[in-house]
């Protein structure tokens, strides 16, 4: 069964600012959901994971 795309909880209801993300064994791409056949950028799922847990901890505040 292949990985789906899954929006982030933090996106606008109404189709604004977005982006999508899909869970494999091996990778984590990341693509903008208003241009689902552009560019993606891919993490390792440890560098995702360090990523994920810096935004829920509020290292990454601007």
């Amino acid at each position: 069964m292949a990985a789906e795309w899954r929006k982030s909880s933090y996106s606008e209801s109404n189709g604004g600012d977005c982006v999508e993300v899909k869970r494999t064994p091996t990778a984590i791409p990341v693509r903008d959901s208003k241009d689902p056949e552009g560019p993606q950028l891919a993490f390792t799922p440890a560098a995702w994971t360090a990523f994920v847990t810096a935004v829920k901890v509020g290292e990454l505040a601007a």
